[in-house]
């Protein structure tokens, strides 16, 4: 049943790359028509490397604060002094 697609073939929706030809993903965007969000099936973009409409896959980006709470390379984050101490610097010794 899994059968090797061939260069410019398009997949069962039909969209293909338009500078390689290749495959690609189909899309779901969506537009108001009327005050109703409906549904359009567009191309996604090629994830073929060698193409110059090559667009790499995106990762999901962690938000800052979490990365710092959660600590995963094992150091703490310097808390500051209490006011009234100071820390000495090289300078003031």
């Amino acid at each position: 049943m899994d059968r090797e697609r061939k260069p410019g073939e398009a997949t069962s929706s039909g969209h293909v790359c338009r500078s390689c030809k290749q495959p690609v993903d189909t899309v779901v965007k969506r537009h108001k028509n009327m005050g109703v969000y409906v549904p359009i099936w567009i191309a996604g973009p090629c994830h073929n490397p060698e193409c110059r409409q090559y667009e790499p896959e995106q990762e999901r980006i962690h938000a800052v604060r979490d990365a710092t709470r959660r600590n995963p390379a094992g150091w703490e984050r310097e808390e500051s002094p209490p006011s009234g101490t100071e820390r000495k610097t090289e300078r003031q010794i």
